[in-house]
């Protein structure tokens, strides 16, 4: 009986193992034949059988990153609009966060799933009532106007998260630090922050993927000199036909500072998003 029941546990194992190694060839093919495919010329890129061993040819990022490809106007338009859209999210999103988790509300429950309802709306339906306000304040095609419209979505999002994760801090612990002396501030800043730190690292690194990822607002609301690299990638595909190499590098290039963002903040990520987990 022993036996059996060991044989069926080796089994099972067996039969996890090779599930979970299908899903990471299935997730991870694409990504290792774009990034291969990127530092290929155009006729290796679509040879059969497919070539996994090869010399490397730079030339498409040489000339991306030249003054005639201009990359890094799109480069530089990403990071700034991601960077300056999260820090906004995180700081509005931890202070009222931590507002909503101690504050006593008359409709605590509907204000905060109000909140989150923003967050949740489709973004073609705040397209256009978002549009007809940009427009009348002057906004379309500038960089303000594009890290408000992230922000827009930014914002509700890090405001529910910082919330949970705030609440998973004893109040006692502020209590005590206001009877040492501390003001509500200091017992915010010293006090109930460092513990929800790995929820703020988290909450960042969720509110910077939105950003950097976004092709919808950016497509809209940004302007010639505003594009960001999304926005870039969409225009390699014309009616002569689609630039691959470009494509390939440019896509590499979209999902490698989130790759490496996400690998530097693992442990805090994960540690973050389980803090906030419903019990």
């Amino acid at each position: 009986m022993d036996m059996s029941i060991k044989t069926r546990k080796i089994a099972l194992n067996i039969i996890l193992y090779v599930l979970v190694t299908i899903a990471l060839i299935w997730a991870l093919l694409p990504i290792v034949w774009m990034v291969l495919s990127s530092v290929k010329n155009q006729a290796g890129m679509f040879s059969m059988p497919p070539k996994f061993l090869f010399k490397p040819n730079f030339e498409t990022y040489q000339y991306m990153f030249s003054e005639k490809g201009n990359f890094f106007s799109f480069l530089s338009n990403s990071l700034i609009a991601a960077i300056v859209s999260t820090a906004i999210s995180l700081i509005l999103g931890t202070l009222g966060g931590f507002a909503l988790a101690r504050g006593k509300f008359k409709n605590e429950k509907g204000l905060s799933f109000w909140i989150i309802s923003t967050r949740m709306a489709p973004v073609p339906a705040v397209i256009l009532p978002l549009y007809l306000m940009f427009s009348k304040l002057g906004l379309i095609g500038t960089m303000p106007g594009l890290i408000f419209a992230y922000t827009t979505f930014n914002l509700p999002f890090a405001l529910w998260m910082m919330m949970v994760f705030f609440k998973e801090v004893p109040p006692a612990l502020e209590e005590a630090a206001m009877i040492d002396g501390c003001s509500k501030f200091q017992a915010f800043w010293k006090v109930a922050l460092p513990p929800a730190a790995p929820g703020l690292v988290a909450t960042g690194i969720l509110c910077l993927m939105f950003s950097w990822n976004d092709f919808m607002f950016a497509s809209i609301f940004s302007g010639h000199d505003t594009q960001t690299i999304p926005v870039a990638a969409s225009l390699l595909i014309t009616q002569t036909g689609i630039a691959w190499g470009q494509a390939m590098a440019t896509g590499t290039v979209i999902i490698t500072p989130m790759v490496i963002a996400g690998l530097a903040v693992r442990k805090y990520l994960v540690q973050g998003l389980s803090m906030g987990a419903v019990k």
